[in-house]
């Protein structure tokens, strides 16, 4: 399997105006959370677009500083144009943290798995376990949060700071699952599933440099990992026609401060874009029509 690493995060289709924006999440007014953060996307299989996010109570801190975090929910049955109330779909007693959701749709089985990143900061504060939930009628109910980390990982990594990438994972033409996790010690890995998530294994091929990451497939089967680079300060956005292979100019999508993104096609639509923007107190959906 080839890889190639491209250090940029945001990969946006273009457009010739600045497309209205919904706000799907907010923390203004100031009430009792601190802020939303953390944005994935996708699209079910009937067409449902499903938007989750962590709803941060106390304060925007990440995982390892925050000892309440949930996971909620809006749906869309109408291609974005209007949205469920909200719903909290992950809420553990306060102390215990669920963070950074990601989901991947098994258009094979029908169903969406949706991974989370949790810490019980009274019982081990500091260490990082990686869990799954899944939705067999699209975004409706999920199942009972299953924790896959000794499946993906190794035993000398309990103490490491370690995380499934936020956004989505990817389904290959095989039907193989995949997405993206990355140990701060040890590098960026992906892991996968070829029985749609019955049982999960990690492929044990560090990726450096690398850290918080999405993995797509490109028409010749080859995959290829987009990643954030630490240190450099810098977010470029581009669009590609050629998989990758050349870059256009990009289009500006939103002026101001922004942050965390995810995207899904929407078919006979173009596509839906979730993101934060005005320092975190704000989750946005926008649908941009190439």
């Amino acid at each position: 399997m080839k890889y190639f690493l491209i250090v940029s995060l945001l990969w946006l289709a273009g457009c010739d105006t600045r497309p209205p924006t919904q706000v799907l999440f907010t923390s203004e007014p100031a009430g009792e959370v601190a802020c939303y953060r953390i944005p994935s996307l996708v699209t079910a299989p009937d067409g449902t677009l499903i938007a989750v996010c962590d709803q941060r109570v106390p304060s925007c801190a990440d995982l390892k500083g925050n000892r309440d975090i949930n996971i909620v929910m809006r749906t869309s049955t109408d291609y974005g144009e209007t949205w469920s109330d909200l719903q909290v779909i992950v809420d553990y007693p306060e102390g215990r943290s669920a963070s950074d959701p990601s989901m991947i749709v098994d258009r094979t089985t029908g169903t969406v798995f949706l991974f989370f990143n949790y810490m019980d900061h009274d019982q081990e504060k500091g260490i990082y376990y990686l869990r799954v939930m899944k939705s067999t009628d699209n975004g409706k109910t999920w199942s009972t949060p299953e924790d896959i980390t000794d499946q993906i990982t190794k035993p000398d990594w309990h103490g490491d700071f370690k995380f499934i990438t936020s956004g989505r994972g990817m389904q290959t033409k095989s039907g193989k699952l995949v997405h993206t996790l990355v140990n701060l010690q040890k590098g960026l890995h992906l892991f996968g599933s070829d029985d749609h998530g019955r049982s999960w294994y990690l492929l044990d091929v560090p990726i450096t440099p690398g850290d918080e990451s999405k993995v797509i497939e490109l028409a010749d089967g080859t995959w290829m990992v987009n990643s954030r680079g630490n240190g450099a300060g810098h977010r470029y956005v581009h669009l590609s026609a050629d998989e990758g292979k050349t870059w256009g100019e990009g289009s500006t999508v939103h002026a101001g401060n922004s942050a965390y993104s995810s995207m899904t096609f929407i078919p006979g639509k173009g596509i839906g874009l979730l993101y934060e923007r005005n320092d975190y107190r704000e989750i946005v959906f926008t649908r941009i029509n190439p």
